[in-house]
């Protein structure tokens, strides 16, 4: 689809941005930036200088608040004063392997953090569209070849996949209690949720990422080691699942009582690669590199299948996939290739943004 609709709705908005200097928010930062919107962002500060919210210059393109999400009186506070238009929450804890390392502070920061950002939507006297992002991995994975539609059983087998899970109770209590579509007139608040698959993008360095880790092996010498080689996922380009968040907003605008829902952002069904099968279009697109299965018999349970189904989204926001899945590892690659190669990361960005926005 074509994205150039979205100037109209979001230049010279406020949008209040969760999550604005990790991966995924930075990449809808540099996006929002590029359509002519006022952001806030509020966030925890970037782990490293190298992060793709510092390569961008960050926070020349906003208003930068670094702060806890769980810090509930600095959260109202700060998103109260500014008095958004969208509110986009993608401040969380987002890595499964490390959810069993911290399983308690997961639930805290993706359960009762997305929370505390609706608890100060509540009390903004204006119209405002929230969308709160989750994941694919909400359903009660049962690892076979059904695509998940949002209607689907909730669960997780891991403290991440539960905690985004409960986010979703979460987000579906406020918006029967207190943000009910019977009496949107009075509250004028538009509450979604998102579900997009496993995201790729230029600018990852997450640890137990499969193309951070592929990069960082590369660039080091070393062949890259897979854990999981014929695990399935719904691979998609980091700009599929914003661009389909940025739409969503738009269609909240339009016709809140309709699209206040939970919504997949996926790939098509018959789009599906495996772990190897990912790393060998990476090799390819690179042009060097080997890879090896490494025995972990005590790692982490992660599963090795997850398909969405995105016919509901398709058919009724007229949202679909621009990007195969090979597509989308060879624009990611690039992107870390031309890096290396001396280009500006901040201009290969915005021009990534350009090409598939305008393409």
């Amino acid at each position: 689809m074509n994205y150039q609709h979205l100037e109209k709705y979001y230049r010279g908005k406020k949008v209040f941005l969760t999550g604005h200097t990790g991966f995924k928010g930075a990449w809808l930062l540099s996006w929002l930036h590029t359509l002519g919107a006022q952001i806030k962002g509020y966030s925890l500060a970037p782990e490293n200088e190298y992060d793709l919210y510092n390569v961008i210059a960050g926070d020349s393109v906003c208003e930068s608040v670094i702060a806890d999400i769980l810090d509930k009186e600095r959260l109202k506070s700060e998103l109260t004063s500014f008095a958004p238009d969208f509110v986009f929450h993608l401040a969380a804890q987002p890595l499964v392997r490390l959810s069993y390392e911290i399983p308690a502070g997961t639930f805290e920061v993706n359960a009762i953090g997305t929370a505390n950002v609706l608890d100060a939507i509540r009390l903004l006297d204006k119209p405002c569209a929230g969308i709160f992002i989750t994941t694919d991995k909400v359903y009660e994975n049962q690892e076979w070849q059904y695509p998940y539609r949002e209607n689907d059983r909730l669960g997780g087998y891991d403290p991440y996949s539960a905690s985004k899970a409960c986010a979703e109770l979460i987000i579906s209590s406020y918006r029967n209690s207190f943000f009910s579509l019977a009496s949107y007139s009075r509250h004028q608040k538009a509450i979604a949720s998102a579900r997009a698959g496993n995201v790729i993008g230029g600018g990852d360095w997450a640890k137990d990422r499969i193309i951070p880790d592929i990069i960082r092996a590369l660039r080091q010498g070393q062949p890259v080691s897979v854990r999981n080689p014929l695990s399935v996922r719904p691979w998609q380009h980091v700009l599929e699942p914003l661009g389909g968040y940025l739409h969503l907003g738009t269609k909240m605008i339009d016709d809140p009582l309709t699209f206040s829902d939970a919504w997949n952002f996926g790939p098509l069904s018959e789009d599906n690669l495996t772990v190897e099968e990912l790393v060998n279009v990476a090799l390819q697109t690179w042009g060097k590199g080997t890879y090896q299965k490494p025995g972990l018999p005590d790692q982490p349970h992660e599963a090795g299948l997850l398909k969405l189904d995105i016919s509901n989204t398709v058919a009724n926001m007229g949202w679909t996939p621009k990007f195969t899945a090979r597509v989308a590892i060879q624009n990611t690659l690039e992107w870390y290739l031309k890096v290396e190669q001396g280009e500006q990361a901040v201009d290969l960005t915005r021009q990534q943004i350009a090409h598939f926005s305008h393409g």
